[in-house]
């Protein structure tokens, strides 16, 4: 095991190797084109050969001690004797570094903390950072270091990416601190400093700097680097902007975790315990890699999003969440494994007060595969007290006793093809010999954990429990019928064909989309239109919905947002003036005779041939409203 990373993975090689017909991918790869990546220092150093000063910035994580020695050497070999600069020396003192930080660490807590506000420009004392000046003699000057941009050298800018998986795999051998940091901490420390303060404040600085990057080199290989261009980098990402790609996925053993993967992706290692996630799409944790000629350099999937946020998510939720690529994607494997923790994520508003995230966590479980018998833990027993049951956690994490489970929380059966919806402060957990596509909204790492089984983490220690947090969060109407009526999807066959057949699978109750005529707002717990037959229509976006309501005449006229926050998107339709018949013309042009409805009023009248809501609603003109509430 090398003594720079801590994990059985192998890091991304430099070649890509074969993958068979019909064989999971664990290095998926996108084309840059022939001539694209290099892959050694001697390239890199030709490079820059004939530069006067050389800036190399990069993220917390980077061995920049490695790739000056490498670099030195072969720009030695050419006949450059380059003048070394760090940026380190101009970092404010440890101490006062940490007392800039503190107050994002959340304390004592050993998981959460609150996202940081800070720039990477406080980190440095300005002064000093002025004062690292190029030597006017030197044949090259090379700056180095995390921050190295922030000195205002006039040169070629070279970063140096690394994946934040690997960033982990480093924090475990200890090889690394954290940014300022002269010391390593205890891994589970140094994650949460890194999630809470280091990364969001270097993407902020990385985000800054891609439009200048001159070379982009991937850092993760010990004594191996690839690079490419800036410029390729930048049109690289523009063209995964505008297009369909995967993310290099990244697996992890767990306390709970099964063999599923193990035994079903041949590409793995197998001298693990077991595999517990294949993290598949998640922001904080995937690279996104390029190849060319066979080589492949890999850079953090947020830089897809710096480059063309945007077109990724689109312009409705790239105004919500910016950066923050908002959906998660991973599989869940405790196939001859354990039971997940009992757990639940925050709502909406806590998140954002104790947090300071965006967004929460909205999740599904899709069961891919199962055995008889397994369950998915879902919400409450119809009886359930509230107070009795926190008293029950408590003690069992106290004396360290077995939770009475049955008694207290519900369980569902599981079968192939079961989607389950958990919305924030629901309980939830899925029991042994599942495999779960776990498709959520999310932030990632705020999971409150109300019982673990009495099961120890793979460092032989406990995991840490979230009692009181559950506790604010929970939604203690989620429980008996309620569960399976609304949390349970149920879904409706839609369409058939010889040899095929297409369903829907309804999601989140609060999730769907509603036609607003100006009603009173109360008729917002409503997630449901119904159509002239009576039959209940569900809608998973505002996109599903508009193409709906084309293909039956009607045309989206503008979209605007308000409500607190900005919550609610607004779509204004019209039937299409081509659509409607010589009657319907005829009785829009025509008073209403006296009448004066109130928009609630149940009596409203209908135009033949538009839609209409028996019982509640029917659309009293051509004007109508979309409003979508978003997750």
């Amino acid at each position: 095991m090398s003594l720079l990373r801590k994990t059985t993975q192998n890091p991304l090689p430099v070649c890509k190797p074969e993958t068979g017909k019909n064989q999971y991918d664990i290095y998926p790869t996108h084309d840059l084109g022939p001539d694209k990546i290099f892959c050694d220092y001697t390239s890199l150093a030709r490079r820059l050969a004939g530069q006067k000063q050389v800036v190399v910035d990069g993220y917390v994580g980077v061995r920049f001690d490695l790739f000056r020695q490498e670099l030195n050497r072969a720009l030695t070999q050419l006949g450059i004797r380059p003048v070394w600069w760090s940026v380190d020396a101009a970092l404010r003192p440890q101490e006062e570094i940490e007392r800039l930080v503190a107050p994002y660490l959340g304390g004592d807590d050993p998981i959460f903390g609150f996202r940081t506000p800070l720039r990477l420009e406080e980190f440095f004392d300005g002064e000093k950072l002025r004062a690292i000046a190029p030597d006017p003699e030197a044949e090259m000057n090379i700056l180095v270091g995390t921050g190295a941009a922030l000195a205002g050298w006039q040169g070629e800018l070279v970063y140096i990416d690394i994946p934040k998986n690997e960033i982990q795999f480093r924090s475990r051998a200890g090889s690394i601190a954290n940014l300022g940091a002269t010391q390593p901490d205890p891994p589970k420390k140094m994650y949460k400093r890194f999630y809470f303060v280091d990364w969001v404040v270097l993407n902020r600085h990385k985000k800054e700097l891609l439009p200048r990057i001159g070379i982009i080199v991937d850092g993760q290989r010990e004594g191996e680097i690839t690079w490419a261009e800036g410029t390729d980098l930048r049109r690289g990402l523009e063209h995964l902007a505008a297009n369909g790609f995967r993310v290099r996925p990244w697996f992890e053993p767990g306390a709970w975790g099964g063999q599923w993967i193990r035994e079903h992706i041949g590409a793995l290692p197998h001298d693990v315990p077991n595999y517990a996630w294949s993290f598949e799409l998640i922001v904080p944790e995937n690279g996104l890699i390029f190849g060319s000629d066979g080589k492949m350099l890999e850079v953090s999937f947020d830089m897809v999003m710096f480059q063309g946020g945007e077109q990724v998510v689109g312009s409705a939720c790239y105004d919500a969440y910016g950066d923050e690529f908002p959906i998660r994607m991973d599989y869940l494997d405790n196939f001859d494994g354990g039971n997940l923790s009992i757990q639940c994520h925050p709502q909406r508003e806590y998140i954002r007060k104790n947090f300071g995230e965006v967004l929460t966590q909205e999740e599904t479980y899709y069961i891919l595969d199962t055995a008889p018998g397994s369950v998915v833990y879902l919400g409450f027993k119809e009886d359930i007290d509230p107070a009795k049951f926190e008293r029950a956690l408590t003690e069992s994490f106290e004396k360290g006793t077995e939770l009475d489970v049955p008694r207290y929380i519900n369980a569902e059966q599981s079968a192939r093809h079961d989607l389950f919806l958990i919305p924030p402060g629901t309980l939830h957990s899925s029991g042994r010999n599942n495999l779960v596509l776990e498709i959520s909204t999310t932030p990632y790492i705020f999971t409150f954990k109300m019982y673990d089984w009495l099961a120890l983490d793979l460092d032989g220690k406990p995991r840490p429990l979230n009692i009181r947090r559950a506790m604010e969060n929970l939604c203690f109407d989620r429980k008996g019928e309620t569960v399976k009526r609304e949390l349970v999807s149920h879904p409706a066959l839609l369409d058939k064909g010889a040899d095929w057949e297409l369903w829907h699978l309804p999601t989140h109750r609060n999730n769907g989309v509603l036609f607003d005529f100006g009603q009173k707002t109360e008729v917002l717990k409503y997630n449901y239109l119904t159509d002239a037959a009576g039959n209940r229509l569900l809608f998973n976006s505002g996109i599903e919905a508009l193409n709906y309501m084309v293909c039956r005449g009607w045309e989206l006229v503008q979209a605007y947002t308000s409500g607190e926050e900005n919550s609610l998107t607004h779509y204004l339709l019209r039937i299409a003036p081509a659509r409607l018949t010589a009657e319907q013309r005829t009785a829009l042009l025509t008073p209403l005779q006296g009448e004066n409805p109130e928009k609630n009023d149940k009596t409203k009248r209908t135009l033949r041939g538009s839609f209409s809501f028996p019982g509640r609603f029917a659309f009293p003109a051509f004007l109508s409203y979309i409003r979508c509430v978003k997750p």
